[in-house]
């Protein structure tokens, strides 16, 4: 619980931060050009304290493989994988996609200690980096995260992995790519097969969608309609989403919508389970409920499971804690039967 309370502190520190260079940089001077000094000047620090966020928990990993690359385009192409201490191999598997904004966050940080928790209920967990947006645009973290399932199935057995049972489950930034992943399954458009294992498919059979952002222009609107406080101007020139997009957001809305899971919903899309906090500052609570609404008027409500933390945050401790985890794991369990 400590080690999770730290977690927690460091997050929205760093969050506190980003809003403080959007604020300062809007309100202050009127100008975003004097706005992105501001993120430049101040961004190092930044990442340093997303340095010392603590590392992941492996309690209960019997073997591990670390820093495997998925792909070759990139030194953030690589994965880590982590099998159970219980359970016969091949085991159900579960990708885990850090957050961060688009613009930070690292596979080895405690950040993906909520799908770890998967290793004591008889889950490998392969937790994966991408290209952030310091690196490259949308859809290139997209393409590492295709590129990473696709990986995985064609070296399933080598690693005593279950290609059928597949979970991408993502926090924040991660879960708006667990969702593209749920939801654009044999788009070609949004793979490039050059990267590896072309043969192989990207679908995945279910999604954990935590906190994540669906609709990046409709952020701040729906902060402003519902009341409550934001950290952060997501239409902001320098905001992770802008940045992630390669433009100002609210300059290219034709654009973002590609960037939406929800775009893409069809009776192909797999089932989903999503959580989000009621008061979480960063990202605002009608993208999980309004994305859950449209994943169940297509795919059906029995496929959808949306549950709301009453006075919880951006990524706080309620949803490591074993009652909501429960949750989740009864879902899959459900839906990732044989």
């Amino acid at each position: 619980m400590e080690q999770r309370l730290q977690v927690v502190e460091l997050r929205n520190n760093a969050m506190k931060k980003l809003a403080t260079l959007f604020t300062v940089g809007i309100l202050a001077f009127g100008s975003l050009n004097v706005m992105a000094r501001e993120q430049s000047a101040n961004m190092d620090s930044l990442r340093e304290m997303m340095s010392k966020m603590p590392r992941v928990n492996t309690q209960g990993v019997t073997y591990k493989w670390l820093d495997i690359p998925y792909a070759t385009q990139s030194n953030a192409q690589k994965l880590d994988i982590y099998l159970p201490g219980e359970g016969k191999a091949p085991y159900p598997v579960i990708i885990a996609i850090h957050g961060g904004g688009f613009i930070f966050g690292d596979k080895g940080t405690s950040e993906v200690d909520a799908p770890m928790t998967g290793l004591k209920r008889g889950y490998a967990v392969v937790s994966i980096n991408y290209r952030l947006a310091g690196e490259a645009t949308f859809p290139a973290a997209v393409y590492d995260v295709k590129a990473a399932v696709r990986f995985i199935k064609a070296n399933a057995e080598k690693y005593g992995l279950d290609p059928h049972r597949v979970v991408a489950w993502g926090d924040s930034a991660g879960a708006n790519l667990a969702s593209m992943l749920g939801t654009t399954a044999g788009i070609p458009v949004l793979e490039d097969l050059t990267m590896g294992n072309a043969k192989q498919s990207s679908r995945v059979n279910a999604v954990v969608s935590f906190f994540g952002p669906t609709d990046f222009s409709a952020m701040d609107a729906q902060f402003k309609e519902s009341g409550k406080k934001s950290l952060q101007i997501h239409n902001a020139a320098d905001s992770g989403e802008s940045q992630y997009m390669g433009m100002q957001i609210s300059k290219i809305p034709h654009l973002v919508r590609f960037a939406n899971p929800q775009s893409y919903i069809s009776k192909d899309s797999v089932p989903f389970f999503l959580m989000n906090g009621s008061e979480d500052p960063i990202v605002p609570t009608q993208q999980s409920e309004n994305f859950a609404k449209a994943l169940q008027a297509v795919i059906g409500e029995d496929k959808v499971t949306y549950v709301q933390l009453q006075g919880a945050g951006h990524g706080t401790a309620e949803f490591e804690a074993k009652e909501n985890l429960d949750q989740v794991f009864q879902f899959l369990e459900k839906h990732l039967k044989r």
